[in-house]
């Protein structure tokens, strides 16, 4: 069975840093790019970063340059979403996310159930 089990989500203030962590099994962690999405109720889930399979390239929306760093540990088949300088916007459910390739359309091929990140002023 795939899982893509999300950790690390939580209150913290404005200004503070989270680390998310997304642990997959059932499927070939390597061969598929990993990204993170985010959403809010009532609104369209949001592309927030991804990492390709080749190379560990690395993708971020506008919205989170500079301030998020994606990573992905292949031995563990673990990735990471390094959250710094967070913003009361950034509060939302994060979900970690596989497809064949890197890209922000939410046409992932696996999906976890998602943290809860909530940032006080």
């Amino acid at each position: 069975e795939v899982q893509l089990v999300e950790s690390g989500g939580g209150l913290v203030q404005a200004g503070g840093s989270l680390r998310l962590s997304c642990a997959a099994s059932g499927f070939t962690f390597d061969a598929y790019a990993k990204g993170w999405f985010r959403q809010v109720p009532g609104k369209e889930r949001e592309w927030v970063s991804c990492i390709t399979r080749i190379g560990g390239v690395t993708l971020y929306a506008d919205s989170v340059k500079g301030r998020f760093t994606i990573s992905s540990d292949n031995a563990k088949n673990t990735v990471y979403l390094q959250m710094n300088s967070l913003k009361p916007e950034d509060t939302a459910v994060y979900y970690c996310a596989a497809a064949t390739r890197c890209r922000a359309n939410p046409a992932y091929d696996y999906w976890g159930q998602g943290t809860q990140v909530t940032v006080s002023l």
